[in-house]
């Protein structure tokens, strides 16, 4: 395996040299500690807390990753014919993509951006050209899951949207198998943390948990992005005053709490990907070798390289390479991503007009059946393209 510099990373985004763009150490999940993930083949179960006071009991031991090989013990065959049937959950198969048709990706203006969705679909168009998997970006720029708006969002034009507002229609209109969720980011308004906002966030994400699931969809739950304080740190506020028109200095802390919240509802049964971990630790891994690298000038928005990231923890669950020697010498793979994003984007924009929203400033989509003729069109573009001959 080789690796690539991540110099032009912001270039060509899922299409580079080696195995990952980026170190492929930091890439790596860690397994959360209230659970332990095991496989049988390739097939992962879910160990709760009170069954891991034994290491011996479940080896071999596996992180979240997409590993080809499994030498098996007996007691771990035993032991996951015993469990497999009530702890297997079928949105989480390793190594396999989702048995749903239609995701729905619901988050913030990281979300609604789109690149890490994008970068899926094409690598798996390229992987499993006969997938017939629909992925649709519902993300809106300033939402949050808790209902919370900072005092004067966005100059005082608007508070930000609540995903409350929406959810219902949104559940009920596209009728997802599969829905994945990233929210957090604007969710502790960039404030210290406090009891009464992460109260907020952890009432929130729990009735979208339950209404979710009420519809008959799957849920995966993705832990908030990283805040990164070092390209923004001339601009960033102390801990201790009583409000916060620029972000408080270590909000990633008030991010790092959310997200071991959420990953503790593992041992209440909800799937969650430590998106946040695997986001802080490339940034760090990279930074050994420039200090100042960022995927986010910002603090917040991810660039192309960073949405890749975004993608790496649903491609190790999927069992879908993002970043192989064939794509990065295949002439297509710029031009089939393109047309993914144009595809996605169109759908976007239509989805959110039909859905409805109290976001200003989005653009107007196309009548939904225009869309999806387009959609369609740009669709069988891509797959005539990835069929075609290298040339």
């Amino acid at each position: 395996m080789k690796y690539t510099k991540t110099a032009n990373l912001a270039h060509r985004s899922i299409f580079l040299s080696g195995e990952f763009a980026l170190h492929a150490s930091v890439l790596d999940e860690q397994a959360p500690s209230a659970c332990r993930w095991n496989r049988i083949g390739n097939l992962p179960f879910h160990v709760p807390p009170h069954f891991q006071k034994s290491d011996s009991m479940f080896r071999p031991k596996r992180h979240l990753q997409n590993e080809n090989s499994w030498v098996g013990s007996i007691w771990s065959m035993i032991l996951a014919t015993s469990f497999l049937g009530s702890l297997f959950e079928p949105a989480w198969a390793q190594g396999h993509l989702p048995e749903s048709k239609r995701i729905v990706f619901l988050g913030d203006s990281i979300t609604y951006a789109g690149g890490y969705i994008s970068t899926l679909e094409a690598a798996i168009l390229r992987q499993h050209p006969d997938s017939q998997l629909e992925l649709l970006n519902l993300g809106l720029p300033s939402e949050t899951v808790s209902g919370l708006s900072e005092p004067g969002h966005a100059g005082g034009q608007f508070p930000r949207p609540d995903l409350h507002e929406r959810l219902a229609r949104v559940l009920d209109q596209t009728k997802p198998d599969l829905v994945i969720a990233c929210y957090g980011m604007n969710d502790g308004i960039y404030y210290p943390l406090s009891d009464s906002r992460f109260a907020a966030f952890q009432s929130g994400m729990t009735r979208m948990h339950e209404m979710v699931i009420q519809s008959g969809a799957k849920l995966i739950h993705l832990t908030p992005a990283f805040f990164d304080a070092l390209p923004i740190q001339d601009r960033l506020l102390p801990e201790g005053l009583e409000s916060y028109p620029q972000p408080y200095a270590h909000y990633d802390d008030v991010l790092e709490a959310y997200s071991k919240w959420l990953m503790g509802k593992q041992a209440d049964g909800w799937i969650v990907l430590d998106l946040h971990s695997v986001m802080k630790n490339a940034v760090l891994e990279n930074r050994k070798a420039d200090p100042k690298f960022t995927f986010a000038s910002d603090g917040v928005h991810p660039n192309t390289a960073g949405q890749s990231v975004i993608a790496k923890p649903l491609a190790s669950a999927w069992g879908i390479s993002l970043f192989d020697d064939a794509s990065a010498k295949d002439p297509r793979s710029d031009a089939l991503l393109a047309i993914v994003a144009e595809k996605q984007n169109t759908l976007k924009l239509a989805w959110l007009s039909a859905t409805g929203h109290k976001r200003p400033g989005i653009q107007t989509g196309l009548p939904l059946g225009e869309a999806q003729t387009r959609a369609s069109e740009l669709d069988r573009k891509a797959r005539d393209l990835i069929t075609s001959p290298v040339k």
